[in-house]
This record gives C-alpha cells, structure tokens and sequence, in this order.
C-alpha cells in the first residue's frame, strides 16, 4: 500500500474550533463507531449545530462509497478522514480513499426513469442534498463536504 500524503483542512488553521484526522480499514463495521466518536467531538464543540443528522448520514453514505468503490471492499487498504470546524465556515469534512477515482458527472441521476426503482446508487445524490457544498478532488478519490 503506498503512503498518501496527509489531507489539507481548507480552512485557516488558527481559526479552526475542531480538527479531527483519522484512517479507517476497509471495513464496514468499523464505520458506526468511527462515526459515533467524530459525531460526540463535533456536538462538544457545537460544530453544525442542529445539523446533525445531516453531517451523521453524509459521513455514513460517503464512508460506505470510500469503502465498496474505492477500496473494493479490501480489507488491507485504508481510507483517510479528516473533520475541520471553524466558527466562520462551519464544517469540513474530507474522505479519500486508495482507489483508481471516478467521474461524478457519469452517475446516474437515482431520480429519474428506471434509476427510480433501483435499490443502490443513491449515496452521492443523498450528500448533495444534504450537504451546503460538495466536491470532488483527486480524480474523484477524495470528497470534500462542507455544511454551514
């Protein structure tokens, strides 16, 4: 596995109220607590106050993608996650995985004709919603989610 070189907060460091970095194996039982302690430093800090859901299942949706498309659900590969909050921006979380990327415009959209009824494909589409902005960096290998 080759080293990935850390993930920059995009937010000015002396503003910065929460910094949390953490790597995750490719391992979808290990997404609830990694979740549940990133979710009790940002309630602490008032991070996205009142947001919460919304930060809670973007993590969740985007952790699982990180794992099943970008890792091949391979348990020797990680993933990496870093949570920034500042008082001005709100917050920032970055997911990047090892994988080869993807284009985000060549998703279907999961709301339209067939794509209706289909039981998956729906996580990318659930972030943006969710999230205030969406965007994806490294060829589609890293996600950057911001909300207010």
């Amino acid at each position: 596995m080759s080293i990935q070189p850390e993930i920059r907060c995009e937010f000015k460091s002396k503003d910065l109220i929460l910094r949390l970095d953490t790597t995750l194996v490719c391992d979808t039982g290990a997404i609830d607590s990694l979740i549940g302690e990133i979710m009790e430093a940002v309630t602490g800090m008032g991070c996205a106050e009142g947001k919460e859901f919304q930060v809670r299942l973007a993590m969740e949706e985007a952790l699982l993608n990180a794992i099943e498309h970008g890792c091949g659900s391979d348990p020797t590969k990680e993933i990496q996650c870093s949570v920034c909050c500042d008082e001005e921006r709100g917050m920032l979380i970055v997911i990047r995985n090892p994988g080869p990327g993807f284009d985000p415009a060549s998703i279907p959209s999961p709301v339209i004709s067939e794509n209706i009824f289909k039981t998956h494909g729906r996580g990318i589409y659930l972030i943006n919603q969710l999230m205030d902005e969406v965007e994806f960096k490294g060829g589609g290998t890293e996600i950057h989610m911001r909300i207010d």
